[in-house]
């Protein structure tokens, strides 16, 4: 099967797939307007699961190459798609890769589960494979782009639960701190969150030192995991 012929069979199956009922409501999540075709997610992930089997023989290099165009199309569907495939070549990253995960978060990702997915899964594997890579996401906080700011908090989730890169979580928790975007705000109140599964008291004395400044946003998200009393007495200003 050649390659276009594979994209057209997968927009196929998704068009044939894809409810209105699934599209209207999903796009209820976004504050932005979506492309989707209207599958639950749990079909996404057999598509995803299936259609892997056909391309993983191809290699990574032209496996990226059709996430790109399904990256195009700006459907949702086929972000997840192109993101999923990605991530499950993570044993073959190369320090290079970088470039093709920052392009596809600054070019393709315009909604808040586009960049979780890719940022969760593909970029997080990346830079524990290669944390030299780290001080990227640094220079993605202070981006214009939303995307990227809160890509630099989100990559670190993963890692954060396995109580990795710490330091890393409140350099960007610093960082964003201020941040007006409910969205970033929301990314790093997250990372805190997974941070504090392991590191709990050193979590919870970043936010007393920083309460006063933390959209309560970020501060709710961050102490979720908290027992009682903590959140308690990180609620007070």
């Amino acid at each position: 099967m050649t390659t276009s012929k594979l994209i057209q069979d997968l927009r196929e199956e998704l068009r044939e797939k894809g409810s209105e009922a699934v599209r209207l409501s999903t796009r209820r999540f976004f504050k932005e307007e979506i492309q989707c075709y209207g599958l639950q997610s749990s079909e996404v992930q057999k598509i995803i699961a299936r259609s892997f089997k056909q391309v993983k023989g191809m290699g990574k290099e032209r496996v990226f190459a059709l996430c790109e165009e399904l990256l195009l199309s700006d459907y949702s569907e086929e972000a997840s798609i192109a993101f999923e495939w990605s991530y499950r070549f993570r044993e073959e990253y190369l320090p290079e890769d970088m470039k093709t995960f920052e392009r596809w978060l600054s070019h393709y990702v315009n909604n808040w589960a586009k960049c979780d997915i890719l940022c969760n899964h593909t970029i997080g594997s990346f830079v524990e494979l290669y944390p030299s890579f780290l001080g990227k996401l640094s220079e993605w906080a202070i981006s214009p782009n939303r995307w990227l700011r809160r890509g630099a908090a989100v990559t670190l989730i993963l890692p954060a639960r396995k109580g990795l890169f710490l330091k890393e979580v409140f350099a960007i928790a610093d960082a964003l701190l201020t941040d007006g975007d409910d969205l970033v705000q929301k990314g790093y109140g997250w990372a805190l969150k997974e941070a504090s599964r392991v590191h709990g008291e050193e979590v919870f004395h970043y936010i007393l030192e920083h309460r006063g400044e933390m959209p309560r946003t970020a501060l709710r998200y961050a102490i979720e995991k908290m027992p009682p009393e903590m959140r308690k007495e990180a609620m007070k200003r």
